[in-house]
């Protein structure tokens, strides 16, 4: 336990370089990376930005698309003894601005397309494909050896922002790895796998969960600039990737494309999901395609970083729902109002005690008081535990609809409409009623021909009269943040 305690982000990194240094660690487009090479990359990134005159916990943003670059400056800070921000590549002006500002940054590494939105008093380095980029400075090596402390802060994971503005969860050393250490452990990742990592490495999950974690056993990992359908099909089929994490919306984009159904995928053998609530009857589809593909499902928020619960593939008949139980080093528990632990079966606030968690919020002293109670961490999420440990959740505890005095829970009335075949997606919201105080309301991305009818009949056949929806809105496309979560809060506020 000492030696984990003691371990750094980027120290995951150097001690597979001693284990494995000629063995392929990442490819990116045209290049690719040794262990060895990534690890001196690394030491030479930390020196350039020391270089800068950053002092140690200066904050360094790097606001880029996903590439090999971006991942040599979230480990090049973390040597060197900085704080890194990553931020989401589709911010501009306010949010942007929000972000750098609210984090101190002293430093923005941007790539070339981006570094024109960085408002004015931000000092900018290209973060790729300039002369004087960070990548073409990492062709004259250059010594750097710190000696780092596991306590201390590595990066701030800004929140998504569904319900409020972003906030900046304080991740250690410390924290970090006993997640990679979590993520290893719950999700079976080894070094013979081949995984293929296309979400934004911006985003917790595609860098915490997946990227990080298959360094520190030694896999060869190959990063996509987006999830594009043809790309992984193709690397499929080479015997190149074996492995894919992707949220709901990527897996229902990625089942509907042509080549899903005629191109050979047996040598696709994991399958992750998460960030979102995967709808049942989209997994069920997806299942019957890929029989042999072993499905896990990864449950967790940015505070946790962000690994929390895993469904893995033994345990899904049955609890279709579930996202399982707790991985190595959480604890859960769901609880009432008053924070005290209701009985099996009863919904109530899932909260969680963890040294992955957060050490608070950036500067938000409020809110993290409130976030914390009885050293419990309060994740806002509704959840229900059986008596078997395992955990489904119902929904965010801000989008349960009070209809007519009684609660309905979201989760259930979407399940419900995408067994419907001219439902492409759905998201269920309250809005507000004279008679119903909230009515049920859907909204519905429709894939061909049907009428709001045609789809409130096929949901009170479904569903209880009172979870049912009231009504039915057809949009072209659902809000989404970068991990793939529906912004309900942007469709109440756009429909109310």
């Amino acid at each position: 336990m000492e030696r984990l305690l003691s371990s750094t982000v980027d120290g995951v990194l150097r001690r597979s370089a001693q284990r494995t240094p000629d063995r392929t660690a990442v490819r990116y487009a045209d290049r690719s990376w040794t262990y060895a090479e990534l690890d001196r990359a690394v030491t030479t990134a930390a020196a350039v930005l020391t270089g800068h005159g950053l002092r140690e916990f200066d904050r360094v943003a790097t606001y880029g698309h996903n590439s090999d670059a971006y991942l040599i400056a979230f480990l090049a800070c973390s040597r060197a003894g900085l704080v890194h921000v990553p931020v989401n590549h589709n911010l501009t002006g306010e949010d942007l601005a929000y972000i750098l500002s609210q984090s101190g940054s002293s430093l923005v590494l941007a790539d070339p397309d981006l570094a024109g939105r960085v408002p004015e008093g931000f000092a900018v380095r290209a973060l790729r494909d300039t002369g004087g980029s960070l990548l073409t400075a990492l062709a004259d090596p250059q010594e750097y050896d710190p000696d780092r402390d596991a306590r201390e802060l590595v990066q701030l994971l800004y929140t998504s922002g569904t319900t409020a503005l972003p906030k900046g969860a304080m991740m250690t050393h410390r924290a970090l790895v006993h997640e990679y250490v979590s993520a290893v452990t719950a999700l079976d990742l080894d070094e013979n796998d081949k995984p293929v990592h296309s979400l934004p490495l911006y985003h917790s999950a595609q860098m915490h969960v997946f990227l990080l974690p298959y360094l520190a056993v030694g896999a060869e990992n190959t990063i996509l600039d987006a999830p594009d359908a043809e790309q992984i099909f193709d690397l499929v089929e080479a015997g190149r990737a074996d492995s894919l994490f992707a949220p709901p919306t990527v897996w229902i984009a990625l089942s509907r494309h042509p080549g899903f159904a005629t191109r050979d995928l047996s040598a696709l053998r994991k399958a992750y999901y998460g960030a979102s609530i995967m709808p049942v009857p989209v997994l069920e589809r997806l299942r019957e395609r890929l029989p042999g593909l072993a499905f896990y499902n990864c449950f967790g928020q940015s505070e946790i970083g962000p690994l929390a619960t895993v469904l893995r593939p033994d345990e899904h008949e049955g609890r279709m729902d579930s996202c399982g139980r707790p991985v190595r080093f959480v604890e859960a528990m769901v609880v009432d109002e008053d924070g005290d632990e209701v009985p099996d079966g009863t919904p109530g606030e899932i909260v969680y005690r963890s040294p992955q968690l957060c050490d608070g919020y950036w500067d938000k002293h409020e809110e993290t008081k409130a976030a914390f109670r009885r050293g419990w961490f309060r994740s806002g999420d509704l959840a229900v535990r059986d008596s078997e440990g395992y955990y489904t959740i119902v929904d965010r505890v801000k989008d349960v609809i009070n209809s007519g005095g009684v609660l309905v829970a979201s989760r259930q009335v979407e399940d419900a409409l995408y067994t419907h075949p001219a439902v492409a997606e759905a998201a269920v919201v309250g809005l507000p009623d004279d008679r119903w105080i909230e009515a049920v309301t859907a909204v519905v991305v429709p894939r061909g021909e049907v009428t709001e009818d045609e789809i409130l009949a096929h949901a009170r056949e479904k569903l209880a009269h009172f979870k049912a929806p009231k009504r039915v809105l057809f949009v072209d496309a659902l809000p989404r943040n970068a991990s793939g979560k529906i912004l309900k809060r942007e469709l109440r506020d756009r429909f109310a």
